[in-house]
């Protein structure tokens, strides 16, 4: 399964290109940001922010309670040490 999960922007690594470093519960990938920069959001602002990850792209900003309940949730579900090792896999290719 491939879920959407909260991680946080770390770093810009890219800013032309729209690609961010994003930490999710440690595990550290990089992730486009298009679908999250605005008119009245640049990608300086990024950094720090809690976004929702889904297949290599950053779709939406959380707050950081909603990324934290999210990330509870999915864990009680099981469904976070899947995704967390593959995301790992993909981070190492």
């Amino acid at each position: 399964m491939c879920l959407g999960i909260p991680g946080q922007i770390i770093a810009i690594t890219n800013a032309e290109q729209l690609m961010a470093k994003v930490d999710v519960s440690g595990i550290q990938r990089e992730v486009n940001i298009a679908c999250i920069i605005g008119d009245n959001y640049s990608v300086k602002d990024c950094i720090g922010d809690w976004v929702l990850v889904h297949v290599g792209f950053a779709m939406s900003r959380i707050d950081e309670g909603e990324a934290k309940k999210t990330l509870e949730i999915l864990t009680e579900l099981g469904e976070v040490q899947e995704e967390l090792n593959s995301m790992k896999q993909s981070a190492e290719i």
